[in-house]
């Protein structure tokens, strides 16, 4: 009874209330905008809010964190340019809906099924925090590089029509998130002599420039085209669309729960991971994927809310970060004399509690808040082509720009923009160049932290990876998830006689 006291404070409470709505609201344009992440909101935050009291600096946070996971998919589906790392999946499907004049539908679609999984991640968080938490302290570094490993065969998923193709970009990816000091010896590598490359090259420059400039070049080919009529009817899905999804979105929004309580992951992995697992499970889509698959937008949209309250998990019961955001809470939380992790839930079980109350409430002003203004954002799209790609670009400047106040970073954006045509151009994929390079990082680390802890001895690694459950489990499905998209495996379900999956579908002809 007592624990549904303090669930209902930031409910009961006017002041809570407003700041509760004030930050979702604020988190949804905040994560609109390419740049202006949640992380950066929330850490400028903490320089206006640690005079406040605990509760209400809690609250504004709380919203602008979920809201900002959801706002990326606005500009996602509107204009190719994801807002935040985390709706890059997004983009995938919406913006081809967008181009159909579906983009009422679409933002609906995000909405609802971002609520969902924000719903089921704070369910979680809410019954099972202390035992998904025990299961994430297993993870030793082989497990995370084993992780890495089942990201980067997502490339199959992202591949288009050729896997060579989709491999060739991954790599790129990987090659691309190395440049930089190494994390680890502290040496310079492929920096060629520049000091401008020792802190590496800006993930969101290379997101923006990939997505954002690539797509205004290639716009420049149609500046006379009419731009499509988009068709607002009924924006909010009815309950027949939701209950056709609703097993694909509990699924989904497993993987993000799973992934956001792994400390060093989040929402962007969740999403590409959901978008894959989409993919391999949904046999016949009404429309093919990449082309305005609505299981396209379901996946990673459930995903990447899901893992909000994943990322929660670790930090209220280990005092460890689950992501970015939480990372900077927990920084909030010493501020304001308190110490997360498991004596919290001993101590001072009422700011547990008081958090999910605060997460729940945020993700139902996120829908109320979702669902309004779209007429007028899907205007945006139905501009003439000589307005929105200036201003495709302008935002790209902005964001890139924003990241760090660092001209360089608009310079690299640039130069990724112009990659990305040439990329388009010829057939190749650029959601594999973004995997490898969120991806890069986590497997770089992970494999040299493995590798270290065996005294450099690659039996040891296998022998451990053999001898643990978890581990185990996860090389198989590395292993499985590989030979799936080969053309023997292929070949073997044809003569089976199983049904083609859209992930086997999407890649026939790409291993030939």
């Amino acid at each position: 009874m007592q624990a549904l006291e303090y669930f209902l404070i930031p409910w009961l409470d006017l002041k809570l209330l407003f700041l509760v709505a004030a930050g979702t609201f604020a988190g949804i344009y905040i994560g609109a905008i390419p740049g202006l992440s949640v992380t950066m909101a929330v850490s400028i935050l903490i320089g206006f809010t640690f005079t406040w009291d605990v509760y209400p600096a809690l609250c504004l946070m709380v919203g602008i964190f979920m809201g900002g996971v959801y706002g990326g998919s606005r500009t996602a589906i509107l204009l190719n340019i994801p807002g935040a790392p985390a709706a890059i999946a997004t983009a995938m499907d919406g913006y081809p809906l967008a181009q159909k004049g579906l983009a009422g539908e679409a933002i609906g679609i995000a909405t609802v099924m971002s609520f969902v999984g924000g719903l089921i991640g704070i369910a979680v968080l809410a019954i099972a925090a202390p035992t998904v938490s025990e299961f994430a302290l297993t993870f030793q570094p082989r497990d995370y590089m084993l992780l890495a490993l089942l990201g980067i065969l997502l490339v199959g998923s992202l591949s288009g029509e050729s896997l060579i193709k989709g491999i060739f970009a991954g790599a790129m990816g990987l090659l691309i998130g190395t440049v930089g000091m190494d994390p680890l010896t502290a040496e310079e590598r492929f920096t060629f002599g520049f000091t401008q490359l020792w802190g590496g090259i800006s993930f969101i420059a290379v997101m923006i420039g990939m997505f954002g400039v690539s797509e205004a070049l290639a716009q420049l080919h149609h500046i006379d085209k009419q731009a499509v009529k988009q068709k607002i009817g009924r924006i909010v899905p009815n309950w027949s669309s939701v209950r056709k999804y609703l097993p694909l979105s509990l699924q989904t929004s497993s993987i993000g729960v799973i992934i956001g309580a792994l400390p060093g992951t989040g929402g962007d992995i969740a999403a590409l991971m959901a978008y894959d697992h989409a993919k391999r499970v949904t046999k016949n889509p009404e429309v093919p994927f990449g082309q305005g698959a609505k299981e396209g937008l379901v996946a990673p949209e459930t995903a990447n809310n899901a893992a909000v309250g994943g990322a929660f998990i670790p930090m209220l019961t280990l005092g460890i970060p689950g992501d970015a955001v939480t990372a900077i809470m927990i920084g909030a939380l010493f501020i304001h004399g308190l110490n997360p992790g498991p004596m919290l839930m001993i101590d001072q079980p009422q700011m547990f509690w008081f958090i999910t109350g605060a997460l729940m409430l945020a993700n139902i002003f996120m829908l109320i808040f979702g669902l309004t203004g779209i007429r007028i954002f899907t205007k945006i799209v139905e501009m003439p082509r000589s307005v929105l790609i200036p201003l495709i670009l302008l935002l790209s400047i902005v964001g890139s720009y924003a990241v760090n106040n660092s001209i360089t970073d608009v310079y690299w954006m640039l130069a990724f923009g112009v990659l990305g045509y040439f990329m388009k151009t010829y057939g190749y994929q650029l959601g594999p160049v973004i995997l490898g390079v969120i991806l890069s990082r986590l497997l770089d680390d992970n494999w040299r932290r493995a590798i270290l802890s065996e005294n450099g001895s690659l039996a040891g690694l296998f022998k451990g990876i053999l001898t643990s459950p978890l581990s185990l489990v996860l090389f198989t499905m590395v292993v499985l998830i590989f030979v799936s998209q080969t053309p023997v495996w292929r070949r073997l379900r044809r003569k089976a006689g199983i049904p083609a999956t859209s992930h086997d579908q999407d890649t026939t002809g790409s291993g030939a």
